[in-house]
């Protein structure tokens, strides 16, 4: 049923792109305004507000220039810092870490919505699960949407207007059902969702065709909404090693635009007890704080944008009816 249902909604939007002609002839690169063979690199900082450590890394490395956007993870603690900075700077390219699971064994959150609403979402805890595979397999989309809206509203009560959402951990594209959920609230809301275009690293990444349909990508390209070309990663290199692996992926770019997501976090007792990462998250830190990788990067001719600059791209989309 999933399948589909799915194929379906793709169906009706191809529909409707085609009759109101916004096929793209030109790359991402191009309607922004370069050239077709210019290098574009979205620096991404994720899991902002999910501690105040991970908080003042993000701000700080947001105000330096090399990191040019964030999300910010609403149901954390730390959420009302991450709220009150976007209130004092509306110029921050914040968007909404759409968060479904609390992975860490003793630092822990839950939905906003009522839980008598959201049950599978819930662990025997009393908190969301620790991984994606439980909620694929406990919850459905309806949850899924109760959620989001929540995690959005309170968001917008709260002062914040995201620049983008995209998903924690991956949840919303582990399920089909899940990722036209959430594909449906952004249209709703009109704040895009983090997508792709279908090529076969990016299919392979996230799980295969049937979690990432290439036809989806396909409809929504032809509706003009701007597709993040790749979503580039160093993998699993030894922190000594982080600098030397993140210039060189940066230096072996093709042209497109290209999505590169990093975890800052200051080193802390606050970051050493949560997360067995932490030595990770303060290399990143440590690297895109830094002038001089901000100089490697204007050396190889990487141009540097956020998620501000495609809001005029995804404004100018076919909207779904």
């Amino acid at each position: 049923m999933r399948g589909i249902w799915l194929h379906g909604a793709i169906a009706i939007l191809m529909m409707t792109a085609a009759a109101n002609g916004y096929a793209q002839d030109k790359t991402l690169a191009e309607r922004l305004g370069y050239a077709k063979d210019d290098v574009l690199l979205i620096i991404h900082a994720d899991d902002m507000g999910m501690c105040h450590s991970s908080s003042l890394a993000c701000i700080d490395a947001l105000e330096k220039g090399i990191v040019t956007c964030a999300s910010t993870m609403v149901p954390c603690p730390w959420f009302p810092e991450i709220a009150q900075y976007a209130r004092e700077h509306p110029e921050a390219d914040i968007g909404l870490h759409l968060t479904y699971t609390a992975e860490w064994k003793r630092y822990r959150w839950g939905p906003l919505s009522p839980r008598s609403l959201v049950p599978g979402l819930i662990d025997e805890e009393g908190y969301f699960h620790h991984g994606v595979e439980a909620v694929v397999k406990s919850s459905n989309a309806k949850e899924i949407e109760i959620e989001t809206r929540a995690q959005i509203e309170h968001a917008l009560r709260n002062g914040l207007k995201p620049t983008h959402l995209d998903s924690h951990m991956g949840t919303i594209y582990a399920d089909p059902s899940f990722l036209q959920t959430v594909l449906k609230l952004s249209e709703e809301y009109d704040i895009p969702f983090m997508f792709f275009n279908p090529t076969p690293a990016m299919i392979e990444r996230v799980g295969g065709e049937d979690k990432f349909p290439s036809a989806l990508s396909e409809s929504m390209a032809a509706r003009g909404v701007p597709l993040i070309d790749s979503l580039p990663s160093i993998g699993d290199v030894p922190v000594d090693q982080y600098e030397e692996a993140y210039k060189k992926l940066i230096a072996e770019l093709k042209p497109g635009v290209h999505l590169l997501i990093i975890h800052p976090n200051l080193e802390s007792d606050e970051s050493r007890a949560i997360t067995g990462t932490h030595e990770k998250r303060n290399a990143e830190y440590e690297i895109f704080t830094n002038p001089a990788m901000k100089t490697f990067i204007e050396k190889q001719g990487v141009k540097l944008i956020g998620w501000k600059d495609l809001l005029p791209l995804w404004k100018s989309r076919a909207r779904v009816e």
